[in-house]
């Protein structure tokens, strides 16, 4: 079922989030809580891939070792989205210190990653600690099959983060991402098995399942 318009969780605990804002491990690095789904529909390019190689490049007019990029050599498994921006994805960079959001992958052409991103203006690919980046492996069934087209079908949808209870939905089109009231991390229910997408009356709720959509929403509450 889905959840009418101003609807509240009301769960007893209490987080104390500071202006909600997750810390990824490195001081000068900060990134807002994101849903999967979120990070789907905010990146330009989203990718399963191999990492081959990697090395450290920097700008010729910058000696300036905060400059310097990592670029990963990769091999594309899979386009998920960014069919309109490029037909093929050799290398991604990233920051080669994780205080302005690098991010160090595993270079030995073993593990493949779920990799999101955004296209520079010089058409390279760049990834962060803020990007949806994970060991593919990691991921849940759910997610898997997310990718490929759920996520899509909820990017009219707005997914709000519940910090502290009671949270109300603020119109119809807003899913409530409650896993922040119960752990610290995005890998609970609702970012591994669910994603928010729009019902044929216009509505969007959170959604589980193989069958037709408007037969298996559930209430935001369920996760």
């Amino acid at each position: 079922m889905g959840v009418p318009l101003g609807d509240c969780v009301g769960l007893r605990l209490v987080i104390l989030l500071a202006l909600g804002v997750m810390d990824r491990g490195a001081e000068g690095c900060t990134c807002q809580p994101a849903h999967p789904q979120e990070h789907f529909c905010q990146s330009e390019i989203v990718i399963r891939a191999k990492i081959s190689g990697e090395k450290i490049i920097s700008p010729s007019n910058s000696s300036s070792p905060y400059q310097k990029m990592i670029q990963y050599e990769i091999k594309l498994i899979k386009m998920f989205k960014g069919f309109d921006k490029v037909k093929d994805i050799q290398y991604v960079y990233t920051p080669v210190f994780s205080s302005l959001c690098g991010v160090k992958l595993d270079a030995s052409n073993k593990v493949q990653y779920l990799l999101s991103g955004n296209m520079w203006s010089e058409g390279k690919v760049s990834i962060g600690l803020c990007d949806f980046i994970e060991p593919w492996d990691n991921l849940s069934l759910a997610q898997k099959k997310n990718l490929n087209y759920r996520y899509q079908m909820g990017c009219d949808c707005t997914i709000s983060t519940c910090y502290t209870a009671p949270c109300c939905t603020a119109s119809e089109n807003e899913c409530l991402w409650t896993d922040w009231l119960l752990d610290y991390k995005r890998s609970r229910e609702q970012a591994r098995q669910y994603a928010c997408i729009k019902r044929s009356d216009g509505s969007c709720s959170w959604y589980r399942g193989s069958g037709s959509p408007d037969n298996d929403f559930m209430d935001a509450s369920d996760p």
